[in-house]
Formats: structure tokens, C-alpha cells, sequence
């Protein structure tokens, strides 16, 4: 995410209430193999639903979005399906392929990369973190604080401070281009005390991911951003995932992300400086990119099965999120419970874009959503009716 992790971004799917809102957009849909957008739906559960995702994800007035795509996977059955374009100046549809930028989903790669190097004997989970970034943090944070509390969001780290104002769509425009190095980022959060014991209750916080890319950086003495490449996008074969570092476009065929002004007008958001989300929320990836991803982490392609388990592993129930409900943060993903069904993933949120990526453990059924909300903020009401219907 960018600086929509300043204010405590929670994410996830909803485990409230449920809404099915069937919209009037046309969606194009198609089952069988992903980039497929003709072929005929066969009898299937995932295809019985198809009327039902195909209305979930067309109705891009309630929240409003130029584009929505999503890809479900259940028990051997494949739907992809589509809504708006790509791009509202050719009018061009939205492609599996395409590229988009995909939030705190960085996250998971980042967490995925910790993992292999703690199996490796490389890190330990329990150490502080002064370890292995020492003179970084003051140090009655570097001491107290571990590795383990970073990935599960424990660590009590204090609230930014000096951030440019970003409440506005207008704002968000004005510090497109702002430039910041990964220090200069932690650097705002040094100035109060830490906010509660680590380890003592939980608070989703993308500096801890920050940090957590730095520590990938002196253990394996490269940018965190090469760690991820060498160790899971060359050997999954995801060929347009990317982290983008000081590069502000997107390259080759995307999506376009758009914000809503004050005035009612739309602004192009796609073109963003993404420094302010180094190492939490940067990646640019795609549909088809991030469902392999999803298949390969919870196959235990990434990970041996003991680091695997820590994927799925919530700290203590004495643990409670800062309002009170039951900590759903992991070692690196996050658990949400829908009509009974579990899931566990990530979601990614930016300026323009967002994105919901979720699976059963045993993998009986996932979903990938990505569409591109315009309203600087909005509501859960896409991922609420496609979890609906996956869930009923």
C-alpha cells in the first residue's frame, strides 16, 4: 500500500454482513484455462455460480470502479471473469495478463522470503531486531522488539510523524512524485514511545514490513527487491511481477488506476512514485501472476513445511487487535471467517487499485480480485458479495 498504511489500512474480507448487489454492467467471463474470454462454462460448482460472480463484479457503481477482474478456483474448476476497461480513453478490457499495482499483497512476498531464510538458520524469529539492524531504531525499540512481532504486526511501533497530507484526492496528486529512502521513512517513527508491549497486542502497520525488507537486505547483501526475484518470481515463472522502486510508471499492457476529485472530475492516478511504500506495498504484479503465487505458497512450492505452518499460525488468544476483536494477523497473511468458510491471504490496497487475495488451507477454493476504485476511500462492498456467493 502507499500511505494508506499511515492509517491503519485493516483490510481482509468482511465477516459481517453480506451483500449480493447484481449491477447492470456487462462482465466478460470465461472457464477452463485463465486467458480464455469465449469459452463455454461447463456444469461445475465454481461454473453453477457463474451468473452470481459474473453480477458481483459488474456492478461498478456501489464502490465506484473503472475495472474489476477476478479469478476463482474451486476443486479443480477455473472462472475468470471481467468488467469496465482497462484504460477509459481506448475503452479496452481488462486482460489476466494485465498489469496493476498490487498494494500490501508485497507483503506476502516479503514474509515468504524471512521464512525461507529462517529455515535456512539464517534468522532467527525470536532475536530483536538490533541484530540485524543495529543503529537503526532507538534502542529501546531495537532491543524489545523481535523479528516474529514485525511479520504478525506485534511490535508496538509508535505513529508517523512528518508525513505530507494525503486526506485529500488532491493532496494525494500534489506528493505523486515525493521521493523516500527506506531510512528516511522509518526515521518517522522514532519519535514517541513505542505504543504498547510487543508481542502484547496487535496493530496492522506497514513499517513493520519495511523493516522486515531491510532486514532481507543485510542478510542477503542485496535489494530486498532481487531477494524476492532470485528466490520466488524466476522460479514461480511470474514474468510481470515486479517491485518497481523509484519507477513511477507501469510498463507494457495495465490497468489504469483513477481517483475522484473534490470537484467530481476523475484524475489518472496510474503514474505514481511508490518509494513511500518500499518494502510493504510496492509490487506490481497481475491476475494470473498472483493466483500462482497463492497455488505455490500454500502447495509448500516457497516453503518447508515447518515454515509453512507459520503462515497459519495466529499468535495466543490473549493477543487482541487494538479495538478488541481476536488478533487475524499471521507470520505474513491474514485469516478471515465467512459464513463458516476460513480463509487465509492478503489484501493489497493503493491510490486507484485494490486487491483481495484468499484461499481455504487445503486450497478447495481461491479467489484473486483486483478492480480499481475511484473514491479516495470506500467500502468493502465488491469483496463482500463475491465472498457471498463463493461462501453460500
Amino acid at each position: 500500500m502507499t500511505s494508506l498504511t499511515r492509517r491503519t489500512f485493516m483490510g481482509g474480507c468482511a465477516a459481517g454482513a453480506l451483500l449480493a448487489v447484481a449491477g447492470s454492467t456487462e462482465a466478460r467471463a470465461a472457464t477452463g484455462t485463465t486467458g480464455s474470454t469465449t469459452a463455454p462454462t461447463t456444469a461445475s460448482t465454481t461454473a453453477s455460480d457463474e451468473p452470481a460472480l459474473r453480477a458481483a463484479i459488474s456492478d461498478l457503481s456501489h464502490p465506484p470502479a473503472t475495472s474489476a477482474q477476478l479469478r476463482v478456483d474451486r476443486r479443480g474448476d477455473h472462472w475468470y471473469g471481467t468488467a469496465g476497461a482497462a484504460d477509459l480513453v481506448s475503452g479496452r478490457a481488462v486482460r489476466p495478463d494485465y498489469r496493476f499495482r498490487a498494494g500490501s499483497i508485497t507483503k506476502a512476498f516479503v514474509a515468504t522470503v524471512i521464512l525461507q531464510l529462517w529455515a535456512e538458520r539464517r534468522v532467527e524469529l525470536n532475536a530483536p531486531i538490533g541484530r540485524y539492524l543495529p543503529d537503526l531504531l532507538p534502542s529501546a525499540f531495537s532491543r524489545r522488539i523481535t523479528v516474529a512481532q514485525l511479520l504478525n504486526h506485534t511490535s508496538g511501533l509508535p505513529d508517523h510523524r512528518g508525513l505530507p497530507d494525503d486526506s485529500t484526492p488532491e493532496g494525494v496528486v500534489r506528493h505523486r512524485w515525493d521521493r523516500w529512502t527506506p531510512r528516511e521513512w522509518v526515521e518517522t517513527v522514532t519519535h514517541d514511545p513505542l505504543k504498547f508491549d510487543p508481542g502484547a497486542t496487535q496493530e496492522y502497520r506497514g513499517i513493520n514490513y519495511v523493516l522486515l525488507a531491510l532486514i532481507i537486505e543485510r542478510l542477503t547483501g542485496r535489494p530486498y527487491g532481487q531477494a524476492i526475484e532470485s528466490r520466488v518470481l524466476r522460479p514461480l515463472g511470474l514474468a510481470r511481477t515486479l517491485l518497481p522502486g523509484q519507477d513511477p510508471r507501469l510498463h507494457g499492457p495495465h490497468v489504469h488506476g483513477y481517483l475522484r476529485m473534490t470537484d467530481g472530475s476523475l484524475r489518472d492516478i496510474t503514474v505514481y512514485n511508490q518509494s513511500s511504500a518500499w518494502g510493504e506495498g510496492e509490487l506490481v504484479s497481475t491476475l494470473d501472476d498472483l493466483s500462482r503465487f497463492q497455488r505455490a505458497l500454500f502447495s509448500g512450492a516457497l516453503l518447508p513445511p515447518h515454515a509453512l505452518d507459520k503462515l497459519f499460525t495466529l499468535p495466543p488468544d490473549s493477543v487482541r487487535m487494538l479495538d478488541g476483536t481476536p488478533a487475524r494477523y499471521s507470520l505474513g497473511l491474514q485469516k478471515a471467517t465467512v459464513n463458516g468458510v476460513t480463509f487465509w491471504g492478503k489484501t493489497g490496497e493503493g491510490y486507484g487499485y485494490r486487491t483481495r487475495m484468499f484461499a481455504t488451507r487445503d486450497q478447495t477454493l481461491r479467489f484473486v480480485l483486483s478492480y480499481a476504485p475511484t473514491p479516495l476511500t470506500t467500502q468493502e462492498e465488491m469483496t463482500n458479495r463475491v465472498v457471498a456467493v463463493l461462501t453460500a
